[in-house]
């Protein structure tokens, strides 16, 4: 069973940045892809990135592409989502995800419970 633990999250004025992060316990770090996923108020879960197991290949939608930059680091069972440019549409819960690769919800088995970005204008 994998636990996973977000932070990082705040108030942040548009345009400016904020790198979330992802630590995972209680499994193979290393076995997992991992995604990001953000839901704002009223709306649906959405995709945001994803990166894959070895950190070789990563992925986007196009909301945050070029924005957005997801990484990970195995020695330290993380995942990161830095975010630049930030727009008030980017405000939302972010939750981190591990599973198979793929860009739906139900490619994911774990779930953090996410923490809050909230974009200012």
């Amino acid at each position: 069973q994998v636990q996973l633990v977000e932070s990082g999250g705040g108030l942040v004025q548009a345009g400016g940045s904020l790198r979330l992060s992802c630590t995972a316990s209680g499994g193979t770090f290393s076995w997992y892809d991992m995604g990001w996923f953000r839901q704002a108020r009223g709306k649906e879960r959405e995709f945001v990135a994803r990166v894959m197991r070895n950190g070789d290949y990563t992925s986007y939608s196009d909301s945050v592409k070029g924005r957005f930059t997801v990484s990970r680091d195995n020695t330290k069972n993380t995942v990161y989502l830095q975010m630049n440019n930030l727009k008030p549409e980017d405000t939302a819960t972010y939750r981190c995800a591990a599973g198979s690769w793929g860009n739906g919800i139900y490619d994911y088995d774990y779930w953090g419970q996410g923490t809050q970005v909230t974009v200012s204008s």
